[in-house]
């Protein structure tokens, strides 16, 4: 059985009001149930900008979004529902509790008391910020705020997980800790797409990535295949990005 498709992006193009190129051209992705997708690229190379584009925080001059059945422009409500956004920053309210800020996220997603009960308890047996979860988010190490950030994102179910360099900064043991939630998280017919530099993440996590270099898409990669070829990625990502560069 084909999977569902639960983001297609068609003919994206976006330009910054002081640049007078686009920053990014024609970018063509989509994700499916059941799916890590990485889009792998240098500082600077679109990702971030992609990504805000996918989430509406960012306006775009051509092109459409769709997550979930649901255009980000014609009907980005029901689009917006659809996902949980994770960003590089963490924009947080930082003198709520973080378990002030899960239940602000719940009431704004209409998440039900007994359903947010659930899924906050399956949250701390997996992240386990134990009484911490109490605390103001302002005394959280980086570790802690990427934790409550996902608990945040995801307190409303939905089918489209979405990060911008989400291993940054963080310790070994949260980094596993992530990695295995996001092969947990897909295995229940979501997706997660997520934006690195990180050569090895990408590789071992991700079931397809998209190589993405000033503002264009390369190339997508199916990862069993390119396994099965012997290729080595980080040979194949600097040789196609140097190609583009000079």
């Amino acid at each position: 059985m084909k999977s569902k498709k639960l983001l297609e992006i068609t003919g994206l193009y976006k330009k910054y009001a002081n640049k007078t190129e686009y920053t990014i051209t024609d970018i063509n992705m989509c994700g499916n149930e059941g799916e890590i997708v990485g889009i792998l690229g240098h500082n600077g190379a679109g990702k971030s900008t992609t990504i805000k584009c996918i989430t509406g925080m960012h306006p775009f001059d051509k092109g459409d979004i769709v997550i979930n059945g649901h255009s980000i422009l014609t009907d980005s409500i029901e689009a917006k529902k659809d996902f949980g956004y994770v960003s590089d920053e963490f924009a947080l309210f930082e003198k709520m509790t973080g378990f002030e800020y899960v239940n602000f996220l719940a009431d704004i997603y209409q998440v039900s008391v007994e359903e947010r009960e659930k899924r906050i308890e399956e949250f701390q047996k997996l992240f386990a910020l134990g009484d911490a979860i109490y605390k103001q988010i302002s005394s959280y190490s980086h570790g802690m705020k990427q934790k409550i950030s996902i608990m945040g994102a995801l307190i409303h179910n939905p089918k489209v997980f979405i990060l911008d360099e989400p291993m940054t900064g963080l310790d070994p043991h949260t980094a596993n800790q992530l990695k295995n939630f996001f092969i947990e998280h897909s295995r229940k017919n979501n997706l997660v797409l997520f934006s690195s530099h990180n050569l090895d993440v990408v590789e071992k996590l991700c079931d397809r990535l998209y190589i993405i270099d000033q503002g264009v898409v390369l190339e997508e990669i199916d990862l069993k295949d390119f396994r099965k070829k012997g290729l080595d990625l980080e040979d194949y990502f600097l040789s196609s990005t140097n190609k583009v560069s000079k």
